[in-house]
């Protein structure tokens, strides 16, 4: 059974549901339902045409569900009666419902959470396993955004940028249960790139695999987290650096510079530097400068003063740092690395003890406790 091969058609099979009437959330339901069968017989019997196995059987588990329910008669008679066997149409729907589900309704977990079923192909309870969630609290999830959207217009013009966030957000989920979240991200971003030219969708494809090639750096044995500038660049992955590079290279080359291709222009700094004393800072200022630019972010303007501390020592860094609002997640981590590189290791243990008690996960926090303690074991000698 080709896993893979079931997912990336199910935007299509739903998308045909759809544009034969059927409300979205009865067409999710029924594609869904075809998924479940094709995985049962399709070991068995394989067909010859994949998708338009899946439209047929798909298209009945709807007829179905719809003459079931006597409160959708009316419906009913407004359904076209079953289409004959025979090839699925050619017309690819697949951008529509990625606008579908981040439409701006939606909040972003529900968001994500559609996209994973709907475009995703992912049971319910792959999803719920990825965030460790309750099977019923993710169905709850996906039924009410199911709701909302299902009498938004199909053809309705979506936003790319809302897109992008949606997929950057289950990318940065990583890894959990038995759904590797971050290679569904960079599946499903190629098949948006396959659907639509825009350098922002090149732009954050690119983020992704220059992110991705740099994973099995990023922990030790033991599980503990491992920082950039400690890790083994033998160990990062050649090809989708490689990849990733001539993505952005050929969105950069368009001239429409977004937020993702600059993100992804300081990712490829990182990779392309053969040790961390040779990375280009000065240029990753640059870069932090045009994504503040684009973005208005204080994270980013976070981000920034770590880079001004490594091109221009750590007191730049610390007074770009003295301009920004300290509340702001991993700002008194920051502080911390950049007094330690200052010299000032009293000041940096108790920043770092104070960052750890504010980690959001127990990786991030004994990261941050073994610093401080390394640290205040030097200062005790």
């Amino acid at each position: 059974m080709n896993d893979v091969l079931l997912r990336s058609l199910t935007p299509s099979v739903l998308g045909i549901l759809v544009r034969r009437g059927a409300d979205f959330a009865a067409a999710e339901d029924a594609v869904q339902d075809a998924l479940v069968e094709a995985v049962r017989a399709w070991p068995a019997a394989p067909p010859r045409d994949p998708k338009g196995w899946l439209v047929t059987v798909a298209w009945r588990r709807f007829l179905d569900a719809t003459r079931a329910d006597a409160a959708r008669r009316r419906r009913e008679d407004r359904v076209e009666e079953e289409p004959a066997p025979g090839p699925a149409p050619a017309a690819d729907d697949t951008l529509q419902l990625y606008f579908l589900c981040a439409h701006p309704s939606l909040t972003p977990s529900s968001a994500v959470a559609l996209t994973l079923r709907a475009v995703g192909g992912l049971t319910t309870r792959q999803i719920a396993q990825a965030y460790l969630v309750p099977e019923a609290t993710m169905a709850q999830r996906i039924s009410r955004a199911k709701r909302t959207v299902s009498g938004v217009r199909f053809d309705q013009p979506g936003d790319v940028a809302t897109v992008l966030r949606v997929l950057y957000l289950v990318f940065n989920e990583g890894y959990s249960g038995d759904v590797d979240l971050a290679a569904e991200a960079i599946r499903l971003t190629r098949q948006l790139a396959a659907s639509i030219d825009h350098p922002e969708v090149a732009g954050l494809l690119a983020l992704m695999l220059l992110h991705q090639a740099r994973r099995t750096a990023r922990t030790a044995p033991d599980g503990s987290l491992v920082p950039l500038a400690e890790q083994d660049r033998g160990r990062w992955d050649t090809r989708a650096i490689t990849e990733g590079v001539e993505i952005l290279q050929a969105a950069l080359a368009r001239d429409r510079l977004g937020e993702f291709q600059a993100q992804a222009a300081i990712a490829a700094l990182h990779a392309d530097a053969p040790t961390a004393e040779e990375t280009d800072w000065v240029q990753i200022v640059e870069w932090y400068d045009e994504l503040a630019r684009l973005t208005d972010s204080p994270v980013v303007r976070l981000n920034r003063a770590v880079a001004v501390g490594e091109a221009d020592g750590p007191r730049a860094g610390l007074a770009a740092l003295a301009a920004l609002d300290a509340s702001l997640p991993r700002y008194t981590a920051v502080a911390a690395y950049l007094h330690e590189c200052d010299g000032d290791l009293a000041t940096a243990a108790r920043l770092y003890a104070e960052a750890a008690r504010k980690a959001p996960n127990l990786a991030e926090r004994d990261h941050l406790t073994r610093r401080a303690a390394r640290l205040n074991a030097r200062g005790s000698r």
